[in-house]
């Protein structure tokens, strides 16, 4: 190739300059006004460890219904075909898209004391989920999990099947073939599917404000602590702020490779 044929089309770089800049400095500006001096200070407020501590319980519990829905779902697009899949995987990942709001309030109507199934919930067994510890999760759960069943049913699509078949000639049966075979194969996109679910719901705020409200200790969130407190304490809402840019930051270099192949 010549040197007219290498040569960098600086145009090109100049507008991707400009993309790079728009999406930096918000962040630089969150960083400025970061209280670096006191941060720690900050984050020990009674209302900044109700939202760590329940981040945190809640983020891992939506994880773990993400793995247990969201794996059986994903292995059934990847290996069964049936009428009208493609409509049902397009219902399954929609929460991807949809605004979370609309999520909230699809949750309500399902979920909520006088949803379609939050009535019985509460009539047959004294569940009410909305304003609840386990309604922050179901929200997380219903924004997160798509993002698990993408990159799982990924992973079964490349994954080579001779494998699993080889293991099914030698008299395994397809339980056994799909914990020693197949998930071991498919680990490293498990794993991926779990941490990308894992900082969705971390970071979830419009789902989970419609559905399960803002009550500190209870469904208060970082997301959530975050917006309640810019007005009345902007330093903690910062301080809680730079800890979730720091959770998105490392997700996406941890994860870089995986998706781009690169170093």
């Amino acid at each position: 190739m010549n040197r007219r044929g290498r040569r960098v089309p600086w145009i090109m770089v100049l507008i991707a300059l400009v993309g790079f800049l728009f999406i930096l400095f918000p962040l630089l500006g969150l960083i400025h006004k970061a209280p670096w001096g006191s941060i720690w200070d900050q984050l020990r407020t009674p209302e900044a460890r109700d939202a760590l501590k329940l981040s945190l319980v809640c983020s891992l519990w939506a994880t773990l219904l993400a793995v247990i829905f969201g794996v059986p779902l994903a292995w059934v697009f990847a290996r069964v075909s049936f009428p009208g899949r493609s409509l049902v995987w397009a219902l399954t990942i929609l929460p991807l898209v949809l605004p979370p709001v609309v999520g909230g309030v699809g949750l309500l109507y399902a979920f909520g004391r006088n949803g379609i199934i939050g009535s019985h919930l509460h009539d047959w067994f004294g569940i009410q989920l909305t304003f609840s510890t386990a309604g922050a999760v179901l929200a997380e759960t219903f924004v997160a999990m798509p993002f698990l069943v993408i990159t799982v049913e990924a992973a079964l699509r490349n994954m080579d099947r001779r494998y699993e078949d080889a293991a099914a000639t030698l008299g395994a049966s397809r339980f056994l073939v799909f914990r020693r075979v197949t998930l071991p194969m498919i680990a490293p996109g498990l794993a991926a599917g779990a941490v990308l679910a894992w900082a969705r719901a971390l970071g979830e705020f419009g789902a989970t404000i419609t559905f399960a409200g803002n009550i500190q200790g209870r469904t208060q969130t970082m997301p959530l602590a975050v917006y309640l407190l810019l007005e009345s304490d902007p330093g903690v809402a910062a301080a809680l702020s730079i800890v979730l840019l720091a959770v998105s930051v490392t997700v996406l270099a941890v994860l870089r490779r995986r998706w781009l192949g690169a170093g």
